[in-house]
């Protein structure tokens, strides 16, 4: 996947207003199969699968012992017990070998490097897809389907309707022409970027890592404490029995000319308040966003000041999504 087919903004429009295609194989595809699979992803992701119905999928994180984020990712329920889990690409080695950990012989953890992931994102992605796949039109959010070999599923990373494809690597090719032929913009990495930064969804290495935890990235809502024993969990109640995080991820919209990046401090009276960890212009908007960690005294509404490569830029610090793609009517 590109960093750019034909320049950011005009894939970004695409997306925002009509369809574009992203070929995102990178990720991580992951099969866990057999009796006690849900119990076996149970004990190691944060959300409770026990509310996961087969068809439907669920956002969930990967916690260190001390609560840090190994990664994010969702979960597909297949079947009874036959889960796809789909970590972020450089984190797969890492979740794999967690999820091979304490699997025992029942349960079969198979990486599925075969396997080609297409996303179909977009106001018109919908349309484009249903002539392929007829499935689609029974499914809401967060659902999956089977469709002959190809999996369906109503989940994406850019705030629009849309679907995400797994499907034989023999048959990825010819799908991602069939879909660019039906009029899918091609979309690459960079669009990508502003595309979820815009909608505040964020990104393992810039805005989570194992250096923070679900609370201070405010992620609690992914995190069942009450469903019983996963990794670190313990971490995450303690840390919300102590008080609650010292910092809290939040949103930055630039009140000037200014584009944020990444790692610039953030201040506010003369006081070092925090650092940005994603930073963009948002081509929706037309000013730069961020994300950053802020001191928990910092309240949503105030102004701060970002140091933009030496210079002062205020800022009003909200809550994300910064741009609004609820479904309207």
């Amino acid at each position: 996947m590109p960093i750019e087919y034909e320049g950011v903004l005009k894939e970004h429009a695409a997306v925002r207003e009509r369809v574009g295609a992203f070929d995102l194989t990178h990720l991580g595809k992951v099969d866990v199969l057999g009796v006690g699979a849900r119990d076996h992803l149970q004990r190691i992701v944060t959300s409770d699968l026990s509310k996961v119905e087969v068809g439907q999928a669920q956002y969930n994180l990967v916690l260190t012992d001390e609560g840090g984020i190994v990664d994010d990712l969702i979960v597909y329920r297949r079947g009874e017990e036959d889960w796809l889990v789909v970590p972020n690409a450089g984190n797969t080695p890492r979740v794999l070998a967690i999820l091979e950990e304490g699997a025992g012989d029942q349960v079969e953890v198979r990486h599925r490097p075969d396997l080609v992931t297409l996303a179909v994102q977009g106001p018109a992605a919908i349309d484009l897809v249903r002539p392929l796949f007829p499935e689609v039109d029974g499914l809401g959010f967060m659902e999956e389907a089977a469709s002959g070999e190809v999996l369906v599923a109503r989940s994406g990373y850019t705030g629009e309707p849309g679907v995400e494809l797994f499907v034989p690597q023999a048959d990825g090719g010819g799908l991602w022409r069939e879909l660019i032929g039906a009029g899918a913009a091609p979309v690459g990495l960079g669009a990508r970027d502003t595309l979820r930064l815009e909608m505040g969804y964020p990104l393992h290495g810039n805005d989570i890592s194992e250096d923070r935890t679900p609370l201070e990235a405010g992620l609690s809502w992914a995190v069942a404490t009450e469903k019983g024993p996963f990794t670190g969990r313990e971490a995450v109640v303690r840390q919300k029995e102590q008080g609650g995080p010292a910092v809290r991820l939040r949103g930055l919209r630039m009140l000037g000319r200014r584009i944020p990046r990444p790692h610039f401090p953030v201040s506010q009276g003369g006081r070092l308040v925090g650092e940005t960890t994603s930073g963009s212009f948002s081509p929706t908007l037309r000013v730069g966003i961020a994300m950053a960690y802020l001191d928990r005294v910092v309240e949503l509404g105030e102004t701060v000041e970002v140091d933009v490569r030496g210079k002062a830029a205020e800022a009003e610090v909200v809550r994300p999504p910064f741009v609004d793609r609820s479904p309207k009517g």
